[in-house]
């Protein structure tokens, strides 16, 4: 009889958690899963607050979106997802309006009442047309929206949120932001929304409960003191913390809160953003409004603020700028002479990458793990070969 594979998963986020469960599931394999928090669940971590009983999503607001089949089927499987529309507001000098920019925001901002079609043509005359193809998010904004929106709900916000001029970021970051010519507040445009019931914590828990999978938290993956030989590592960590950033540091932002305690509402929407510089912090999240289905008394609030990543902090968005690729190519073929470790996710991949694509990304692996270990070929050393 075979010795079933023992393989070494570092991160028990999304993308460990749901490959872990695989892999024990379809390959009778075992699994040790590396956690260097002491916690699972990674950024998508939730706790209950202590004086206010409110689930707190403790790194920043995650609202589950997917139109994948096969993803949504997949965390339904352990927990109940509640459907959940996110609709954010700005608070503004001139007033606080729906985001993203739709029908709405459009007829409030300029005191107009326009019909769709209407609306499409004032935009357009709005638009700056002596810009041919945008060279830049600036660019971009002033050639499609106007100085005035721009101005007031992307400027500000993006400096904030970058730590840099929008002129020095791509015009595609814009292009990711829609502008709707109807009242369509939902800031998602996926098949399904939703919000787990018990947290995203419960759900990793639930993917993580299994005999053949042990979770090692407070466990750096640069102890290998207690590591048993393992058939295969895959590693969801920092790509450039796992080569011990001997290439140079990738460029992240990252958050911090400051937490708010009040009876009662604090703010009557679950997030409100802050778009302009004279306000420090980029948006204000209320917890209790993530969880409509519950009635607490007190309610937990969070400033959030963007800054530059140093090396005490944790990475949240990469920032992808010229120089940061440049790095990360250097990584990439570092990554590339190490067979026996495959990176995926975020932080190991360096892309920005939502809850549903982690999860699809670590489903679409372990077929392919699947379907190379019956073969007998090498796995992969990127889910992806052309991130």
């Amino acid at each position: 009889m075979a010795t079933p594979p023992v393989f070494l998963i570092v991160g028990a986020g999304f993308s460990g958690a749901v490959l872990a469960r695989e892999l024990v599931s379809r390959l009778n394999a075992r699994v040790i899963v590396q956690e260097a928090r002491s916690h699972i669940a990674g950024n998508c971590h939730t706790a209950r607050d202590t004086n206010t009983g409110v689930m707190v999503h403790v790194h920043g607001p995650h609202i589950f979106n997917t139109s994948n089949e096969r993803v949504w089927t997949y965390v339904n499987q352990w927990g109940t997802f509640h459907p959940f529309i996110n609709r954010v507001k700005a608070c503004t000098s001139r007033g606080v309006f729906v985001l993203p920019v739709n029908l709405h925001t459009i007829n409030q901002f300029f005191g107009k009442t326009f019909n769709p079609h209407e609306a499409q043509e004032f935009i357009a005359s709005l638009g700056d047309q002596s810009i041919g193809e945008p060279a830049n998010f600036e660019e971009q904004a002033l050639k499609f929206l106007g100085r005035e929106l721009y101005e007031t709900f992307f400027r500000g916000y993006t400096i904030k949120q970058w730590g840099c001029d929008p002129r020095d970021l791509p015009a595609s970051i814009l292009k990711r932001l829609p502008v709707r010519f109807d009242y369509n507040d939902n800031y998602y445009t996926k098949k399904y929304q939703g919000i787990p019931e018990e947290g995203y914590t419960a759900v990793i828990e639930r993917i993580l409960d299994h005999p053949a999978i042990e979770v090692r938290l407070n466990s750096d993956f640069r102890n290998k003191a207690s590591a048993p030989a393992v058939t295969h590592t895959f590693f969801t960590g920092a790509i450039d913390s796992y080569f011990g950033f001997s290439e140079g540091r990738l460029g992240y932002r990252t958050v911090t809160f400051e937490s708010i305690e009040a009876e009662g509402d604090y703010q009557g929407n679950p997030v409100i953003n802050y778009p302009e510089t004279t306000v420090p912090w980029t948006r204000i999240h209320e917890h209790k409004h993530f969880a409509p289905w519950e009635n607490h008394a007190r309610t937990v609030a969070f400033r959030e603020f963007s800054k530059e990543t140093t090396p005490e902090d944790l990475p949240y968005y990469p920032k992808r700028l010229t120089a940061d690729k440049q790095l990360l190519s250097r990584y990439r073929q570092k990554a590339l002479s190490e067979p026996a470790v495959t990176f995926l996710g975020r932080l190991a991949t360096y892309r920005y990458m939502d809850m549903e694509t982690v999860i699809g990304e670590a489903l679409v692996l372990a077929d392919r793990i699947v379907e190379n270990s019956r073969a007998n070929l090498p796995l992969p050393t990127f889910p992806n070969e052309e991130d």
